[in-house]
């Protein structure tokens, strides 16, 4: 059997090559886990370390911005080497030392961390220098008096007084050159229109102090501009603007002095003004200085794996390998044993029901037990498709024989077509429509297109009509049909059960009961329709008679389709065998269920459950 299977599509070698690629990601997982774990604690520490590495460059470099020298830095150094737990030492650029935490003539590293220059920051060190690469905190001629920031103060707050009128909250903060700033909080709602009343823009003037420096770098700029041959360079001046909602200054080129002008922009002019601002403001920063820290260069930390423990991680790895390759191995084998017994039996002719032998307790087992209950039902339902069909032809054939046979004489004038001929002509013929429809309405309900036209019906009128219509049938046999009023006490008055059904099907199924019962229930019998209310929502309708009643082990027969009491199949009481499974069968598209107990020689009662409605509003009207 397996021979036909290529290689590669085995399960076990499929189970195989899955156990393989499973320990193989589990190793190299394992590894690469422990690789990136080591790695990862060295980058914290090194994160860490580069972390206060710019935090003492930015520190120093605001030192500078604010200082024309280095004269008082050494307090700073040694406050940063305390917190930061490093050496810190500052140089020129030629290593003549300017400040040491370290005692003198300590080595200094063999390479400078970085170099310490307000003019050309680093713009990761300090925020706001990434426009122009000047540290916002050299302010130089820029720097507002006493008198002017003073000044700048109360009409900042005033500004501000008007934010808050207008529900827009700020908080007030102040510029390197001592000019303020307002910041929006975030916690309230921005009216522009509101705001745009608060701004007088007096604010946003510029001080005595600030115009100076202002004409000071136009000329600086205009010069540069003449040497680099820019046509029109006496033109251009240097636009300085302040927005009390932005916290950096912003400067620009623009050609004449009048509002309005374009703005000049070029690669040449942008040079020119940022070379300006930094010649502008070189009298008032440190000089540049190189920043060392540590006692020397260290090397950076790497994961680093000797032969020795390569060869174990290979030889484990291996291990690892050639014990789940054995494992699944054995557990493969003995999981494709059944399959495969599984697949023999299944590969049988059908007519042979194979069973396969139960050896586990585990999925293979339920699957093996499944196996075996399917080739039961299978055989079951062969043995009752051929009983069917044989019934189907049993019943079918007597009807049309006795048909046949009497045409057949009366054709051949053997006997003379009288009234007492054709009446028993029709009744075969009326047998033969009634197990044709019979059959039709099983296949019906078989194909799920069984049509009801349910409507709220009245429990007890429902068994008056059966009642009704089966009465003289029954008083001219000698039985009585009644209905058991005293079942059912408040069936006449409020709480009446409802059903939401269709009454011809209803009347139908009721009428299956009544008609079997009657004919199998002795002369001076009683059969009773009653009907009760149950606790959980649902209706019982009731059809007890007095007859011989049915065998406790033929009971789950009763609703087999062609299935008789008389095991001869005598048709002397005129049943086809298939009214019990046309009641099933319209109970159960209703929704309900049909029961049945009986005792030999004391009776049988057929109980049919189906949910209960609520009555129309017309009937409760008429109570």
């Amino acid at each position: 059997m397996s021979s036909g299977i290529p290689l590669r599509k085995r399960l076990l070698v499929r189970l195989i090559i899955t156990s393989v690629l499973i320990a193989l990601c589990s190793v190299a997982a394992t590894a690469w886990l422990a690789v990136q774990t080591t790695t990862r604690a060295i980058q914290e520490e090194q994160g860490q370390a580069l972390a206060d590495d710019t935090d003492i460059l930015r520190q120093l470099s605001g030192y500078a911005a604010t200082h024309p020298s280095w004269s008082g830095v050494q307090d700073t150094v040694r406050r940063l080497s305390a917190t930061m737990g490093r050496r810190i030492a500052l140089t020129t650029p030629d290593r003549k030392p300017i400040a040491d935490s370290a005692k003198s003539h300590t080595a200094l590293p063999p390479g400078a961390a970085a170099t310490v220059d307000p003019l050309h920051t680093d713009t990761d060190s300090e925020p706001g220098a990434q426009l122009s690469g000047i540290d916002p905190r050299a302010v130089g001629p820029y720097r507002l008096t006493s008198k002017e920031h003073a000044r700048l103060d109360v009409l900042a707050k005033k500004r501000q007084a008007c934010y808050r009128r207008n529900h827009f909250e700020t908080t007030l903060s102040w510029m390197p050159s001592g000019r303020p700033v307002l910041t929006d909080t975030g916690k309230t709602v921005k009216d522009d229109q509101a705001v745009s009343e608060c701004e007088d823009g007096q604010v946003n003037i510029l001080m005595p102090t600030e115009q100076t420096a202002q004409d000071e770098l136009t000329r600086i700029v205009q010069e540069c501009l003449r040497r680099k041959h820019v046509a029109q360079a006496s033109s251009q001046v240097v636009s300085l603007n302040f927005s009390i909602l932005t916290p950096q200054p912003q400067f620009g080129l623009a050609r004449g002095t009048a509002k309005g002008l374009p703005t000049a922009t070029g690669t040449k002019s942008d040079e020119c003004l940022t070379d300006a601002r930094r010649e502008q403001l070189d009298p008032d920063v440190a000089p540049v200085a190189e920043l060392f820290l540590g006692t020397g260069d260290s090397a950076v930390p790497h994961f680093d794996m000797s032969n020795t423990n390569k060869a174990k991680i290979v030889g484990v790895a291996g291990l690892v390998l050639a014990l789940t390759v054995a494992v699944t191995a054995l557990v493969a084998t003995r999981l494709v044993r059944p399959l495969r017994a599984l697949t023999r039996a299944a590969q049988q002719p059908p007519e042979q029901h194979v069973r396969v032998p139960v050896t586990t307790r585990d999925e293979t087992g339920i699957l093996a037990l499944a196996f075996n209950e399917l080739a039961e039902r299978r055989e079951r339902m062969e043995a009752q498709r051929k009983a069917m069909v044989s019934d189907i032809a049993h019943e079918l054939r007597t009807p049309l024989t006795n048909i046949r046979g009497w045409l057949e004489v009366t054709r051949d004038g053997i006997v003379d077509p009288d009234p007492e001929l054709l009446a028993s002509l029709h009744e075969e013929a009326v047998l033969l429509q009634r197990v044709i429809d019979d059959l039709q309405d099983l296949a019906a309900a078989d194909a799920g297109t069984l049509t009801l036209h349910r409507e709220a019906v009245r429990a007890d009128e429902l068994l008056e009509q059966v009642a009704a219509a089966h009465r003289v049938g029954a008083e001219a046999v000698g039985i009585k049909l009644r209905r058991a009023v005293d079942a059912a006490p408040s069936l006449a008055g409020e709480g009446t059960p409802w059903l939401d059904a269709d009454p011809v099907r209803m009347r139908q199924a009721l009428g299956n009961l009544v008609s079997n019962a009657i004919r199998h229930t002795p002369a001076d019998g009683t059969i009773t329709l009653s009907v009760r209310r149950q606790d959980d929502g649902q209706v019982a309708l009731e059809v007890a008679d007095t007859g011989s009643g049915i065998a406790e082990e033929d009971l789950p027969s009763v609703f087999d389709r062609f299935w008789r009491a008389e095991k001869s199949r005598s048709r002397r009481t005129g049943g086809s065998g298939l009214g019990l499974s046309i009641v099933r069968q319209l109970v159960a598209a209703h929704g309900g269920t049909v029961a049945v107990t009986s005792e030999l020689g004391a009776g049988t009662v057929f109980t049919l459950r189906l949910p209960a409605t609520n009555p129309p509003v017309d009937a409760e009207e008429d109570r």
